[in-house]
């Protein structure tokens, strides 16, 4: 068999090999060029709000803002009551920046509370599934710390929008998918369907949208800011006072009651209470490159393990998309992701995760010893980084039974699956000829959304990225005042003491697994940045989604349509479930920096509505 299997992979290397050597290829959208400014996001009509601000003289921190601002206005998979995740260079100091601004769960969320109720996870929709609203916070302080802008100009772009603005055809027909969950949220229907007793009772594609309560709530927070502007406040302390009218004023007092009204949770002092964290970083070093990504409130830790034990493989000599290729990250991804799943969680909160041993060059070594080369292993599980930080694990216990929850939680609806799996997000990256750069990823508050009141905000659903017993992962039970270990993962990386790759895409538990495939095509394959994000790409289902009933499919791998038979053939043989999509590498949105010619490739992929302009 390992003859077999050795004279098989070395055809199917050189193959792959003589196919790669074809780049550049034509893509389906061109790449973006720019020497000036960038920015790319969810949404065509965002990204020009973006523009809007660079062309008053923004820098990439104001057109991120103003790209979220507009984002969030047009529901792109997120609205004003979600969650706002970001990474931010400054070139002042020279230094990466992690926003935290993911919100907590309410007073009263406790597991016994959801159990108490029937739940084996949290709610997927409605007042129940909401944490405290972050991207409002995390937009403003962004703006106020790194920005140079008002609030005022910032928000110009997703007023006019709130005022109304053609709606496409993506977000309406969402509307109308889940208007029988809407009308159960009497704010929610009051903005969502304009044509209520009618066959079609959401907006239609194209039709004016028009958010009136979304508008007054944005209108209170530049009057919160003009005001403060008035009695001599400068810029910084005027969005500061925007930042605690909206969670400590008026607005906060609107969405505490319209949430409770509807069986909420969410207080007003659990909206006082909260903050938004300027954090470090977590990195590791690939082959002289620094990636960053945020902490283990988020997977994007897992991204990191997952270079940790790649880079003790000659991947390029595999061959782009090679059997052996596939197996071997698909292998290691599923190591990495079990350990998100036991070992990540809030770091605010006890108890503390061994974060220092997960990211051990050491313990990626190890990892990559349980490596089956013949076949997948479905029984991959998380490892003991413990003693990489010389401790004793804890939770040896739990550890040992952990494995038999793969039996218990095996999917059954295999399209429910993959719309959790894939659920939610949108992206933000910008750049500037100052030298800023944005990864932003936020999310929460999707259709359907319960809407808090009569503010127009949807509420996050992000409650359901808890869990309500700690043999599933000791550390993200929930608990008030707790994060959840959500999936929203933007991605920097530095080389030569410079921005090499600002990268980030939307899409639920998928998102590092294909943004570490883009990462490889640019950085072992020599691809340009617009080609590794319409890239063939591949997905594993083999660690628990986040969302939902927090299912997995051992052993599902789908490929992209334009595999060759033989490489299919040889992983079926391997013990793969495959099947099969025609584009495969998600909605990444990226910027490369081409320090030789002092200039920006933007790229964009042909997965979704996502859309970038430069200059």
């Amino acid at each position: 068999m390992k003859k077999y299997l050795f004279l098989f992979f070395a055809i199917t290397n050189l193959a792959t090999a003589q196919s790669f050597n074809n780049f550049p290829v034509q893509t389906q959208k061109p790449p973006l060029h720019g020497k000036h400014w960038m920015g790319i996001t969810g949404k065509p009509l965002a990204a020009a709000a973006g523009s809007m601000i660079f062309s008053k003289g923004g820098n990439a921190v104001d057109a991120s803002c103003a790209m979220l601002a507009a984002t969030c206005t047009m529901w792109d998979v997120l609205s004003w009551g979600g969650e706002t995740q970001a990474l931010i260079y400054n070139p002042k100091t020279k230094k990466v920046i992690a926003i935290n601004a993911l919100g907590v769960a309410p007073t009263g969320a406790t597991a016994d509370f959801y159990k108490s109720k029937g739940y084996q996870y949290p709610p997927e929709y409605g007042p129940l599934a909401a944490v405290t609203p972050g991207t409002a916070g995390g937009l403003m302080t962004i703006l106020a710390e790194y920005g140079t802008m008002s609030l005022k100009e910032i928000l110009g772009p997703a007023m006019q929008m709130a005022e109304g603005y053609p709606i496409e055809a993506q977000t309406a027909n969402s509307i109308e998918r889940g208007k029988d969950q809407i009308k159960q949220w009497p704010y929610s229907k009051k903005v969502f369907l304009p044509h209520l007793g009618e066959k079609r009772e959401a907006p239609e594609a194209g039709e004016i949208f028009v958010q009136k309560d979304l508008w007054n709530t944005l209108n209170k927070l530049v009057q919160a800011e003009q005001e403060a502007l008035k009695k001599g406040k400068n810029r910084k302390e005027a969005i500061y006072a925007a930042y605690d009218r909206f969670y400590k004023g008026d607005i906060a007092e609107e969405i505490a009651r319209g949430t409770q009204e509807q069986g909420g949770l969410i207080t007003k002092q659990d909206l006082a209470n909260w903050k938004v964290l300027i954090e470090e970083p977590l990195s590791t070093n690939y082959k002289g490159i620094e990636v960053y990504k945020l902490q283990q409130w988020t997977q994007g830790p897992a991204f990191l393990q997952s270079l940790n034990m790649l880079e003790n493989f000659d991947l390029k000599g595999m061959g782009y998309n090679s059997t052996k290729y596939v197996h071997t990250l698909y292998q290691t991804m599923n190591l990495a992701f079990a350990d998100r799943d036991f070992y990540y969680g809030d770091p605010y909160f006890p108890p503390a995760e061994p974060i220092k041993g997960l990211l051990s060059k050491e313990y990626a070594k190890e990892r990559i010893k349980l490596i089956n080369w013949e076949k997948n292993d479905v029984k991959a599980a998380p490892g003991d980084p413990y003693p990489f930080e010389n401790k004793t694990n804890p939770f040896l216990d739990l550890l040992n039974d952990w494995q038999k929850l793969g039996k218990i939680n095996t999917q059954s609806n295999p399209d429910k699956f993959l719309e959790e799996f894939t659920s939610g997000t949108t992206s933000v990256v910008a750049t500037d000829e100052e030298g800023w750069v944005c990864s932003f990823t936020p999310s929460g508050g999707w259709v359907p959304a319960c809407i808090a009141g009569n503010t127009g905000i949807g509420l996050s659903q992000r409650m359901q990225s808890f869990v309500l017993d700690a043999k599933e992962n000791p550390f993200n039970v929930v608990e008030p005042g707790k994060r959840p270990r959500v999936t929203l993962t933007p991605s920097l990386a530095m080389k030569d003491g410079k921005p090499f790759l600002a990268f980030a895409k939307q899409a639920g538990d998928e998102q590092d697994q294909l943004l570490l495939q883009f990462f490889l095509n640019v950085v072992e394959f020599g691809m340009t940045v617009q080609e590794a994000t319409e890239a063939a790409s591949f997905k594993t289902y083999q660690m628990f989604s986040s969302f939902g009933k927090h299912e997995k499919k051992p052993g599902a791998l789908t490929l992209n349509t334009q595999m060759p038979e033989w490489t299919v053939n040889n992983l079926k043989n391997m013990g793969y479930k495959i099947d099969f999509q025609p584009r495969t590498s998600g909605p990444i949105n990226a910027i490369y920096f081409d320090w030789k010619h002092n200039s920006f490739w933007g790229g964009s992929s042909n997965h979704g509505e996502d859309y970038g302009i430069g200059w």
